[in-house]
């Protein structure tokens, strides 16, 4: 059983708005803020639009559709099974089941008390906000944990953007509670192989993150 921990932000959800091209959230004194998720897309914007030109656009809405979903069915059935919910596989199809029992030794081995699952946060400083996966201590140390799926391995080259959201719940989190986090950790579901595992510093990533953040807001 996970022991989750009563935390206090100050309200009990953001308001979002998802449009096809991003998605903001209203803070509860009425400023709006993008999501840190659309901030960081411009990074990936090059090579999405080559991929999809390569693709052809019909294959890759189906592809891209097809990744969403699982990736949600992915979240969900995890933060069930961080729920403590008995009945975390009802509903979901193998392949999602799989994905859960392909990360849960990683999860019962190194994850202990839980302060958050999918919270919404938001930062004045960074001017963003987003929805973090999960807060928790992880091996002995508080975190930043991110669930991830994907049909291949990843090498950390190629999931910079990952580190950096990452790096900006930090930073939210650190203002919204007063409590500092610099252990970022993202767990990989990797179809028919090992799931993967990146453990990063926070203040590896925040100068990238606010180069990122500056030139969305130059843009916007």
């Amino acid at each position: 059983m996970f022991k989750h921990i009563e935390t206090d932000l100050g309200y009990a959800d953001l308001e979002s708005v998802t449009l096809p091209s991003h998605r903001k959230y209203l803070t509860p004194n009425g400023t709006e803020y993008p999501s840190i998720t659309t901030v960081l897309s411009l990074l990936s914007e090059k090579s999405i639009m080559a991929w999809r030109k390569r693709v052809g656009d019909e294959e890759a809405d189906k592809i891209s559709r097809i990744a969403s979903q699982r990736g949600t069915a992915v979240h969900d059935i995890i933060e069930r099974y961080l729920n403590n919910d008995p009945a975390y596989t009802k509903g979901y199809s193998p392949h999602i089941v799989s994905s859960l029992y392909d990360l849960k030794e990683i999860l019962d081995t190194n994850i202990g008390d839980i302060y958050a699952l999918e919270c919404p946060l938001y930062s004045d400083h960074l001017g963003v906000a987003g929805r973090v996966d999960c807060v928790a201590m992880y091996n002995g140390r508080l975190s930043i944990i991110d669930f991830k799926t994907s049909k291949r391995p990843k090498t950390e080259k190629y999931i910079k953007n990952y580190f950096m959201q990452e790096a900006a719940y930090a930073i939210m989190w650190e203002e919204r509670m007063g409590i500092p986090i610099t252990q970022l950790v993202t767990l990989i579901a990797v179809d028919y192989n090992e799931p993967q595992v990146f453990i990063e510093h926070r203040d590896n990533w925040t100068g990238e993150l606010h180069e990122a953040i500056k030139n969305y807001k130059s843009t916007h």
